[in-house]
């Protein structure tokens, strides 16, 4: 019995992962892939499914049949998970959001606060019923809790593996929670077997248990899981064709087809259309820069190239060799699968390379240098996108160029409507590149401004006649690209309207490690599809260390006025501190996850293994110290070694990504990757040694662990709240990982000062 009961453990934390990466995936691909909303669906997860722990445990021991207990929650969380996936695909429908609209971070917010709630409060609920469970079978009620939490980790991490390696490669969403299911509930009806209860209600339990893992099974194998998963992709893309919907582990493409026409989205976003694309980007896209060279013979395209700027480029007589990345393989064989002359004939010229490549590691590792580096990616709307808008890309990209070489990228813009939000964007944009070239020619448009970035002063020195003479010269065929087209485009007064444009916006340098660009780009969406919030990002901008160093200035003044009056029990000092490292796991975590990205681009795939690793060192950090407590002396002593560590890591981690950002985008193989992980584990380590020492400092011989450890948990889980509400929207993009790292040694020097204000005198004496 005592095995089955093991098993059941493993199973719910294996499936508590599973549920969370699938379900955060699907939240991402209606999230148009943006990693702000990683840290609010994670802060709500981890504060739903703690509720859920705590409401449930204080009624635990009103359930006398274990067994029967943690079977009905285990079916109601695989039936409340196979809705709320159903429901995140239906999002934009219910809200009222078109196709290919972005989502502003309020409705991210309250959406998945609402859909997580049933199957984040019933997983959390499963961690009481197991305690319950185990104490039953083993006769240790003491120590099952920390059995318990040990199992569920160990489930945790074969979670992580598997659905890096197995369930997202090779299975759909709906498919991996029918198999993860059916396993969930033969373990479960195992357990109901062993029992060896004869009473009907036990019985016939068994018997429905088993037609659940019959239905989970035969859903599987029979097609159901197909069958919801087209259902799903019907109702989420109704009223258009779809004729292809698949993940990857880079993120999600959908293709839509209407009268020969194919629309190519990815993340929810188009991103391509064929056999006619917008002719009039394309064209000013690739013309433009091309005709400012004198003679391109070797150029390279980051994303973006099929469905037009290919076939432009290829028109340029000196053209010798085009290289085309595109990191997900997938867009190349949908292509394949749904072909048009266009994309054939661009994709089959013998001058055309592709590479199955993340655009940027390859420039790195490129032996050539290039006559125009085409960025395809219009905005720097998330991580993925941002590394190719940074100093460092634009450092890079410098040095891959030949003499007179221009790196060519856009952003969105009009000539007719502006907004602070929109000037902020274009204008940090544009002052990166200034930090890195001296010369910038900037082609404003309706939609998109283009900027052109070059070493050599015959950027500047373009004219009008120049560019229509070489457009002669090379018999160029283009529908918007004419003499008088060229004449309005390049007149000097649309350099003079530009910097009028930007005039007085952000100057700030977007950088890897502070992706300040990806801040504006969500303010710009937000401003469009949510104007009330304005004012609030205006004043997040505002955010600096000053204003962080003042906030913990005045947390501590509070602390001593209160004290003036009463001196508080120990318990205040103990709760700021568990709550402020709470805020730190949380900042831990989401920095880890958003250097991930900025480094490779595929967190997608990899988010499952760092979540995996940060719980798996937390559940070591808190069984070692649990052991650890009947040899500890001095708790108050080995509480401030746990302050000063976290405090360290906070300093040490975001050096170690930061001082070597060459160094890490070169780490292609096992070791560096591995390297992230090392760091989640340590970061999950260092935050959870911390919890059963406050509850033995608080608890000690009065017995009161149970009602002790529930106060702590909740400001753990407050501060960890904050910290994803705060750290992926305002801290990490603002801030950068630097100032994160500073923001959160500054609120653990806080409690540190705190702490050793109340009980210094304590240590130092060396009481418990």
């Amino acid at each position: 019995m005592r095995t089955q009961v093991v098993l059941a453990i493993l199973a719910m934390g294996f499936s508590g992962l599973v549920a969370e990466v699938f379900l955060l995936r699907e939240f991402l691909i209606v999230f148009a892939g943006n990693e702000f909303s990683i840290g609010l669906i994670l802060a709500n997860w981890l504060v739903l499914e703690a509720l859920g722990a705590w409401a449930f445990g204080r009624i635990a021991e009103r359930f006398q049949r274990k067994t029967e207990t943690f079977t009905v929650i285990t079916a109601l969380f695989f039936g409340f998970l196979l809705l709320a996936l159903f429901l995140i695909r239906l999002l934009k429908r219910i809200l009222g959001i078109s196709v290919g609209e972005p989502v502003g971070l309020v409705p991210m917010f309250g959406s998945s606060l609402v859909i997580l709630a049933p199957v984040s409060l019933l997983h959390g609920a499963l961690f009481p019923a197991s305690c319950q469970l185990y104490a039953a079978f083993s006769g240790q009620s003491a120590p099952s809790t920390g059995w318990v939490y040990a199992c569920e980790t160990i489930g945790t991490v074969l979670g992580g593996i598997f659905c890096t390696y197995l369930l997202i490669p090779y299975f759909h969403t709906f498919q991996a929670v029918f198999w993860v299911a059916l396993a969930n509930l033969l373990v479960c009806a195992a357990l109901l077997a062993s029992a060896g209860r004869t009473e009907r209600r036990s019985r016939t339990l068994l018997v429905i248990t088993g037609a659940l893992a019959a239905f989970w099974g035969l859903g599987g194998l029979a097609g159901l899981a197909d069958v919801l998963h087209h259902l799903s992709i019907q109702v989420q893309w109704k009223g258009l064709h779809v004729v292809h919907y698949q993940n990857s582990p880079y993120g999600n493409f959908c293709v839509v087809e209407n009268e020969g026409q194919y629309i190519f989205f990815q993340d929810g976003i188009p991103e391509l259309i064929t056999p006619v694309p917008d002719l009039p980007f394309v064209e000013e896209f690739v013309h433009f820069p091309l005709l400012a060279h004198p003679e391109p013979r070797r150029l390279l395209i980051l994303s973006g190239g099929a469905g037009g700027v290919l076939h432009e480029a290829l028109q340029h007589p000196a053209v010798e060799t085009i290289e085309y990345a595109e990191l997900d393989p997938l867009l190349m064989e949908l292509l394949r699968r749904f072909p048009t002359p266009l994309t054939e004939s661009e994709l089959n010229d013998r001058r055309t390379t592709i590479l199955h490549r993340d655009g940027r590691m390859y420039l790195r590792m490129a032996r050539h240098t290039y006559d125009v580096i085409l960025v395809g990616l219009t905005e720097p709307s998330t991580l993925q996108t941002n590394r190719f808008f940074t100093q460092e890309f634009f450092r890079l990209a410098q040095r891959k160029l030949t003499p007179g070489g221009i790196l060519v990228l856009g952003l969105p813009g009009s000539l007719t409507y502006s907004t602070p939000e929109l000037a902020d964007l274009n204008s940090s944009i544009f002052h990166t590149l200034k930090s890195v070239f001296r010369y910038i020619r900037v082609i404003p448009g309706e939609g998109t401004h283009l900027f052109l970035a070059s070493d050599s002063p015959d950027l500047l020195r373009l004219d009008r006649e120049q560019v229509i003479e070489r457009l002669h010269q090379r018999r160029l065929r283009a529908e918007r690209i004419m003499p008088w087209y060229i004449e309005q485009k390049l007149h000097p007064g649309w350099q003079d309207w530009f910097h009028r444009f930007i005039a007085g916006s952000s100057r700030e340098v977007n950088e890897d490690f502070r992706p300040i660009g990806v801040f504006y780009s969500v303010s710009h969406w937000n401003a469009l599809f949510a104007p009330s919030l304005r004012g609030l990002f205006r004043q997040l901008e505002r955010i600096n260390l000053g204003m962080v160093a003042l906030l913990c200035s005045g947390m501590f003044l509070g602390y001593l006025l209160s004290r003036l009056k009463r001196r508080p029990p120990l318990r205040t000092e103990v709760l700021f501190a568990i709550a402020t490292t709470g805020f730190a796991g949380m900042i831990f975590d989401l920095m880890l996850i958003f250097a991930f990205q900025s480094v490779y681009g595929y967190v997608f795939s990899w988010i499952g293994l760092l979540v995996a690793l940060f719980m798996a060192g937390a559940a070591c950090g808190a069984l070692l110290v649990s052991r650890a407590l009947k040899r500890i002396r001095n708790g108050f002593r080995w509480f401030l070694k746990t302050e000063l560590a976290v405090m360290g890591f906070a300093v040490v981690c975001p050096l170690l990504l930061q001082t070597a950002p060459s160094f890490w985008e070169e780490a292609n193989g096992w070791l560096f990757q591995g390297a992230f992980l090392t760091l989640s584990f340590v970061s999950g380590f260092l935050i959870s040694v911390q919890f059963p020492l406050a509850n033995w400092l608080l608890a000690g011989d009065k017995g009161h662990w149970v009602p002790t450890a529930g106060l702590l948990y909740a400001a753990d889980l407050l501060g960890g709240w904050l910290g994803g509400m705060g750290g992926a929207v305002v801290l990490l993009p603002i801030l950068g990982l630097w100032g994160t790292g500073i923001t959160v040694f500054l609120f653990k020097l806080t409690s540190l000062t705190v702490w050793m204000s109340q009980v210094g005198f304590r240590w130092r004496g060396g009481g418990t």
